[in-house]
């Protein structure tokens, strides 16, 4: 599966921006999905992950009630909305997805991910 991600950029601290990740290759009807993000000089982390009956969702704490995964299965896209964004939300954003279902957002257990869109939140 190949994985395109968009609608990163440049917002204002408190503002919102809804992230996109187009799959080809393959159905993502049955993937565990998420987004990762990583900042200069940070490791990479899991921010949300559903899996792949989407019966189980994960959201870093740092995100909580702020950001919302979600899949469109007509369109084999998956969205991230991103709500309040803090200069701490910054970083390249991943889509990831895996043809298992998982309970968990773990990098290693993703094969697939896309080539990252940046997001800058400026304060």
């Amino acid at each position: 599966v190949q994985l395109v991600e968009s609608g990163g950029g440049l917002v204002q601290s408190g503002g919102s921006l809804r992230l996109s990740c187009v799959a080809s290759g393959s159905t993502l009807k049955h993937h565990t999905i998420g987004w990762f993000r990583q900042a200069p000089g940070e490791e990479r982390e899991g921010v949300a992950c559903s899996s792949s009956d989407d019966t189980r969702t994960y959201y870093h704490d740092s995100v909580k009630d702020r950001f919302t995964i979600s899949r469109d299965s007509a369109k084999n896209t998956v969205y991230l909305q991103m709500d309040n964004l803090k200069p701490e939300d910054t970083g390249l954003y991943y889509c990831v997805a895996e043809p298992i279902y998982y309970a968990q957002c773990v990098d290693r257990l993703f094969d697939y991910w896309g080539q990252g869109t940046q997001v800058t939140v400026s304060s």
